[in-house]
């Protein structure tokens, strides 16, 4: 079978394309012919070395595809069935642990830039109704991760106040499930034309952080001085302090990227207080990811995709990602 592989130490020239052995179906597993994969900052920093793998690591971390045979045991699907992901195979339910956060596909794992998969049963879900595989695979780290932000763990209300950052996968989709509840959506952008496709999917009011850099004063100023319910936290210590100033007495923030870095000088006075609460946020479970599935087939959600790309060129994607251009979901068609 094709697969795309990483060779140690990583970067986008140690990306070739190679043969391996078709893997088979053992207990509790089935055997999935993958059809497409998107791409996340998780697998930009994979591939471009930021985290190390094994040489020859398989990469991508979001599959779907069609299970073409099961191993001894499996109920849960059948040879034909249309399958998804999830980010954490092992993570079923319930609260995080450390076990729960292993056994990542592209990382900790070989992943899905690959025409076969064999893993456990458990680590899929079914697809959204009527999707095809390129859209389910936009789902299982971007959307899970803005599903559990707003959702699971900031649990928004209809009239809630949402403050996005950027136009990456994650912020796209919190944009759409804030909508989808009910809820006011603040969106933030470098670009005037990206914050137009923002307001088209949605946004009430929109905020170019560039021409405006106190963007947190003036997201709160669009609240009558309130604050924002839920921040979408994506960029890190680079824009958590505009985020406080950006949240209400007693709001939440959704800890979920660190594009600006891994550490930095955070306001905690203002923070504390402002009685903020700041959370971390690493994708969710598989139940987690059967109600958000649920949720888009109640509502019709659409994902964005901006660009399809064939397995082979998978190092072109990850340029068309670095280059910041794109808006919405760039996709693998394997």
């Amino acid at each position: 079978m094709k697969v795309a592989a990483l060779k140690s130490p990583g970067g986008l020239d140690k990306l070739v394309i190679d043969t391996r052995a078709e893997p088979h179906a053992g207990p509790g597993e089935v055997l999935v012919r993958v059809r497409a994969s998107s791409l996340n900052f998780h697998d930009f920093a994979v591939v471009a070395g930021m985290i190390r793998t094994p040489d020859g690591r398989i990469p991508m971390s979001d599959g779907s595809g069609d299970v073409v045979a099961v191993g001894a045991g499996v109920t849960r699907f059948k040879a034909g069935d249309r399958v998804l992901s999830t980010f954490f195979p092992g993570w079923v339910g319930g609260p995080p642990s450390l076990s729960r956060l292993s056994g990542v596909p592209g990382d900790h794992a070989d992943g899905f830039a690959a025409e076969y998969v064999a893993m456990p049963a458990e680590a899929f879900t079914r697809l959204p109704a009527g999707w095809s595989h390129q859209q389910a695979a936009t789902l299982p780290c971007a959307a899970l991760t803005a599903w559990r932000a707003l959702m699971v763990e900031a649990r928004i209300q209809p009239g809630d106040i949402v403050l996005t950052q950027g136009t990456g996968g994650v912020s796209i989709f919190a944009v759409q499930f804030a909508k989808a509840a009910g809820a006011m959506v603040i969106a933030t952008s470098s670009s005037d034309e990206k914050l137009e496709r923002l307001k088209a999917l949605g946004a009430d009011h929109l905020i170019n952080y560039r021409s405006t850099p106190e963007w947190g004063q003036a997201a709160a100023a669009l609240t009558g001085g309130r604050g924002v319910d839920l921040v979408v936290e994506i960029g890190g210590p680079g824009t958590l302090t505009q985020s406080i100033h950006a949240s209400r007495i007693g709001g939440h923030i959704s800890l979920i990227g660190v594009l600006t870095g891994v550490s930095g000088e955070v306001p905690t006075a203002l923070a504390m207080t402002k009685n903020v609460a700041i959370k971390g946020i690493t994708v969710g479970s598989h139940d987690a990811q059967e109600d958000m599935i649920a949720a888009i087939d109640a509502n019709g959600l659409q994902p964005v995709i901006d660009r399809v790309f064939p397995l082979d060129e998978i190092a072109q994607a990850f340029m068309h990602q670095a280059s910041q251009t794109h808006f919405g979901k760039i996709c693998l068609e394997i």
